[in-house]
């Protein structure tokens, strides 16, 4: 990881370089994307469980959706926070992007290339496109995931770790 000191910023939190540049906090970019410059939080308590009709006992919490990443101006369809209560499933399904899968709860069944095999809080799955999946409660309790829906397509740039730059200011008090 690198760490570098990073321009000063503005009080809405934009540095002085991007403001010259015309990318304002309160205002969309040339294309219509509001501009990625302030933080937003989604409050977990205030976000419902939905049922997913398709898989029995499946529900989520959307975390980002597709609109969220553009506004990041980053390649997501959607991140998940999932629950699959006792006796649930996500029934075998592929899909058109690769998955990430990370288990935060409990313990499942994967249907992993072919064959059932049991994990636990921690573990993480990498499904990519077009290959059949299913996750099923191998638990006495609810458990829970979180799972990352990205875009896969041939010619990708290649990625790197990202670099972290630290900023001068004070940590919060207790």
């Amino acid at each position: 990881m690198t760490m570098q000191k990073r321009e000063p910023v503005n009080q809405a939190g934009v540095s002085e370089q991007a403001s010259r540049a015309g990318n304002r906090v309160d205002s969309d970019g040339e294309d219509g994307r509001q501009s990625a410059a302030m933080t937003t939080v989604k409050v977990g308590e205030h976000l419902k469980w939905a049922p997913i009709p398709a898989h029995p006992g499946l529900y989520h919490r959307e975390i980002a959706d597709a609109a969220e990443a553009d506004r990041l101006g980053v390649r997501a369809s959607s991140v998940l926070w999932e629950r699959i209560d006792v006796g649930g499933a996500v029934l075998p399904h592929y899909h058109s992007v690769a998955e990430i899968i990370h288990i935060t709860k409990g313990q499942v069944r994967l249907l992993c290339n072919g064959a059932w095999r049991t994990y636990r809080a921690g573990d993480t799955f990498h499904v990519p496109a077009g290959v059949v999946h299913s996750v099923r409660n191998d638990d006495i309790a609810p458990t829970e995931q979180i799972s990352i829906f990205l875009p896969s397509e041939p010619n990708v740039p290649k990625n790197a770790f990202f670099d972290t730059i630290l900023v001068d200011v004070p940590l919060e008090e207790r």
